[in-house]
């Protein structure tokens, strides 16, 4: 059977205005996952497993805090001269030109590339989100089950309000989709990754444009769309996603990991690729006490660190303590510093002793050492054991 031409289009422009001041200096798929890698390496990773080497990253809010990091796709092995990876920007002069306001606009604005591409299928992800994916499985759906669009679905066992919900019915064909409602009617939602046969995909955004004069997000406009006028199914993603789209995901994302329930990063038949910088192995000196904690490279622990991220190249005091905390690259946590379920950004140092934190909130700590956000525990989500 010959295998569909696939073009795999990685939305990850948007500014992820739900994690504050994380997102202020960085775009959402730029920031750091369990100390070593970025979010984007997720996706870019499952495509590169997936043996997916059309890759188009379509960017808009703070380009630059993602494009270094990418290294023009040599982690992933899309440094090539056929296909392989390319960087999608706003632009004048021609039609599509401007920025996007939501990601179905986004997807219009690039129909002509699209459909330049020549290719039979479209893969349209998302950059926020930790799972495991063998699109060619996806892709199997999609082509026996002769579908015009696939949608991969997972459960959820946070409020669904947050995502699209869907309804399938028992031979997997989808029925319903509703867009982030007010009283979801079940837990089953969109895991945003849609495989769109590409004539269907370009049809209906033509189609859309019409009838609502622009478009905005996809889940407003072209997915229900595509749903009543063509045949929708469902691929079931098996195991662990999770939206890190909120600060309590982010957190809990990272306690799930420490704690063997969450993204498993670490199989060494689908590993994560990215391009992080070498530095020395991280070092633990003097009296220091680590216990259940990920230690990035180029830190140096001389205080307490349990249950907690530790970010390149940061430091962790003698006499300080971080207790169910994340902290990002190059963090400094004086002595006498007691942390506990904080984030704290990258650059961070505190130098002041005292207790920072919360026992039943999240608190966000920004680059210049100060309290940035306090947000409550969302108890649908896993907390530290």
């Amino acid at each position: 059977m010959r295998i569909p031409k696939t073009l795999a289009i990685i939305l990850a422009g948007g500014k992820g205005t739900r994690l504050g001041a994380l997102t202020q200096r960085r775009v959402k798929p730029a920031l750091p996952v369990a100390g070593t890698y970025r979010l984007i390496d997720v996706s870019l990773s499952n495509l590169a497993h997936s043996h997916i080497s059309d890759v188009w990253i379509v960017e808009q809010y703070l380009p630059h805090s993602l494009n270094q990091h990418l290294a023009q796709g040599r982690p992933w092995d899309l440094d090539r001269n056929h296909g392989g990876l390319r960087l999608i920007a706003p632009f004048e002069g021609g039609p599509g030109e401007g920025f996007a306001h939501g990601n179905s606009d986004t997807l219009y604005r690039q129909r002509a590339r699209i459909a330049e591409a020549d290719v039979d299928l479209v893969l349209v992800l998302s950059a926020d989100h930790l799972y495991t994916c063998n699109f060619l499985d996806v892709i199997d759906t999609h082509v026996n089950k002769n579908a015009d669009l696939t949608i991969v679905t997972t459960t959820t066992d946070e409020n669904a309000s947050r995502f699209g919900v869907v309804d399938v019915d028992d031979r997997g064909a989808v029925t319903g989709f509703a867009y982030k409602p007010d009283e979801p009617d079940g837990d089953l939602v969109s895991a945003e990754i849609f495989l769109y046969s590409a004539r269907t995909l370009l049809e209906s955004l033509d189609a859309v444009a019409e009838e609502f004069g622009e478009l905005t997000d996809y889940g407003k406009d072209l997915v229900p769309h595509v749903i009543a006028q063509h045949r929708v199914v469902e691929h079931r993603l098996a195991g662990y996603w999770m939206d890190m789209g909120t600060l309590q995901s982010y957190w809990a994302a990272h306690m799930q990991i420490i704690d063997g329930n969450g993204a498993v990063l670490d199989d060494p038949d689908w590993p994560i690729y990215s391009a992080q910088p070498q530095q020395l192995p991280a070092c633990i000196e003097g009296s220091a006490a680590v216990h259940r904690s990920l230690i990035s490279s180029g830190s140096r622990v001389h205080g307490t660190v349990e249950h907690s991220v530790v970010g390149t190249g940061s430091v962790i005091e003698d006499g300080a303590s971080v207790t169910n905390c994340v902290l990002l690259d190059g963090v400094r946590v004086g002595a006498g510093v007691e942390l506990t379920n904080c984030i704290v950004d990258e650059g961070a140092h505190l130098d002041r002793a005292g207790v920072r934190g919360s026992d039943d909130r999240i608190t966000l700590i920004g680059p210049d050492g100060l309290i940035a956000d306090r947000v409550p525990f969302d108890r649908g989500l896993a907390l530290p054991g």
